[in-house]
């Protein structure tokens, strides 16, 4: 596959989402997102988020979830450059990300359509 994939100067924190992992599937979305030129990738060695779905947000289990968040995703996430770009394929992942450190991430398609986009012929 020959994609026309636009410079980006940019850093990519990525964070995996469980089934990618289980699945084996990481380093294809690291080698797919390291094809755009002048991205920065940087994946967070991270557990599950701690959403598990809809766990996350069960009154019982939000503190398990946000304590599961807080061993390494959320801490990377509040480093990462103001400018960087936030990558999570899961849904889950994303509200996590954005309810426990403010931040809105994107899923890698995302990146992807940007890239092309600056690809693109100005006019």
């Amino acid at each position: 596959l020959s994609l026309p994939l636009g410079e980006m100067k940019a850093t990519a924190v990525l964070h995996g989402h469980c089934h990618q992992k289980a699945f084996g599937a990481m380093g294809a979305v690291e080698g797919t997102l390291r094809l755009i030129p002048g991205l920065d990738v940087q994946t967070v060695e991270s557990s599950c988020c701690g959403m598990a779905g809809a766990f996350g947000y069960h009154a019982d289990t939000i503190d398990t979830s946000l304590a599961m968040a807080e061993l390494s995703l959320l801490p990377a996430i509040r480093k990462a450059p103001d400018d960087a770009i936030i990558v999570a394929d899961g849904t889950s992942c994303r509200h996590q990300i954005h309810d426990g450190a403010g931040r809105e991430a994107v899923h890698v398609a995302r990146v992807l359509a940007m890239s092309l986009e600056a690809a693109r012929p100005a006019g």
